[in-house]
Parts: C-alpha cells; structure tokens; sequence
C-alpha cells in the first residue's frame, strides 16, 4: 500500500486553543503515568542524564509551578541567572537543577498530588497570558539554540513538548508503553516535522510508523527515511544519536 506523504507546509500552526488542550492532555498523561508507578520505580534511572524517575517528576513540577504564577517564574528566573553566572553552566541546566532541588523533601505521594494539583493552575495561567506578554522576544537559555523565542512559542510548544517527551522518558524508565493517540501524540509530532523541516530546509520523505506517526514530505527528491514517531522526537531532542538531516535538533 503506497502512503501518501502530507506536504510540510500544510500542517497547520498550533493555535491558543489547540495549543492549550495539547497542553491539558500531555499534563493529564503525565499524571496519569506517575499514579502508575510502582514503589521501587522512583529510582530508576531516565534518558535524562543524572536523573532518576523521582527528579524527573520534581522538575516537571516544578516547571509547572514556573509557570503557574508570574511570582514563581520571577522567583526561578533570577535565581537560576545567579546560580548560572557562577557556575558558567546554561541557563536551562541551572534552572533545572533548581527546580528538582526544590522538591526533593516531598515523598512519591506528595509528588504525585502536587502534579495533580498544579497542573490546572499551570495551564490556566498560559492560556490567559496576554498577547503584549506572547509577543515578548525571550532568550531560548540553551547554548544549543542561540536564538530568540517569542513567550507564545514557549507558552504553546516548548512547555508541552517538555511534559510530552519527559512521559516518555518515564516510561522507558520503567518499561511502560505509553498512551499514544493520533489526534494528541501525532499532532504534536507532526508540529515537530514542521518545525524540524524549517531548521533544516532541505528535501526529505518521511515515513513515521506507530499511532503517533504519519507521512510527510518537503521539496523534491532527498532519500526517504522510515522510523518510529517517538523515535524521531528522541533523536530530535538529543536522546539518540541522528545522522544526515536528523542531526538538526528541535527542541523540547
């Protein structure tokens, strides 16, 4: 049977609404997969390096809790600047590092229901920041992308992409298949296609397999790759080794 390949410049941007029930979902996931850890789950290890289960869901929390009030952003921000100039680490590693600090007193439990808790409270405050505030050209804090984003592409793909890939990271932790449906998982892959085709500008075939997956194509010619879907998002993020046009990284 002969797929056909969806042009790349036909899948259309994400907007606020869509952006925000991608962002429910991924967070209802997200808890989801923590209540169904096992005890002994909590300690394995992640493709996150140095991070176990337990410090991979203290820092989703606690970029949940960033993004929950402009207090808490405020208060992250200024101490992982600080923590950065003198340490010369990025600024996301710092940030990061901070936030899974912040946590680490709270048990499994407690974990689980602050993620249950702040979640609504984190989606509620990027779904009403104004379109001045979207507008806002913003450092990306990653040495790997040395450019500027705007707070809405922050707002409405990286924050999901991040609870989205870091699902996934849980589950191959602990050997679970994650919950993949077309209409979420593969909405937010074929985004990462767009964007990925727009880095690199070059001709490809791609053909995604899985429920997350799909078939798409930019320009002419350029030799077809086949892969799973959550594969290629891996690959994209740094959490596998990609050659020819998928060493061009996207982020998450």
């Amino acid at each position: 049977m002969t797929t056909t390949a969806q042009d790349v410049s036909t899948i259309p941007p994400l907007g606020r609404d869509e952006a925000m029930a991608l962002a429910a979902t991924a967070y209802q996931r997200f808890a989801d997969a923590i209540d169904a850890l096992a005890p002994g789950d909590w300690d394995r290890p992640t493709d996150n390096e140095e991070w176990v289960v337990r410090a991979l869901v203290a820092h989703v929390l606690g970029m949940m809790e960033m993004n929950a009030t402009v207090r808490e952003t405020v208060r992250q921000q200024l101490a992982a600047t600080r923590a950065s100039k003198r340490s010369g680490k990025p600024l996301i590693d710092e940030l990061t590092a901070l936030q899974v600090a912040k946590q680490a007193a709270l048990s499994p439990g407690e974990l689980a229901g602050a993620i249950r808790s702040t979640a609504p409270k984190a989606l509620a405050a990027r779904r009403r920041a104004p379109r001045l505030v979207r507008a806002l050209p913003i450092p990306s804090g990653s040495p790997e992308f040395p450019e500027k984003w705007t707070m809405g592409y922050l707002l409405d793909r990286i924050l999901t992409r991040d609870t989205w890939m870091h699902r996934i990271d849980l589950c191959r932790a602990v050997g679970a298949e994650p919950t993949l449906t077309g209409d979420h998982d593969g909405r937010i892959v074929a985004d990462v296609v767009a964007e990925w085709a727009r880095r690199h500008a070059r001709p490809f075939t791609l053909v995604l397999a899985g429920p997350a997956g799909g078939a798409f194509a930019q320009g002419g010619g350029g030799a077809p790759m086949e892969l799973d879907a959550v594969e290629f998002c891996r690959i994209l993020s740094g959490r596998a080794d990609g050659t020819g046009l998928l060493a061009t990284r996207v982020p998450f």
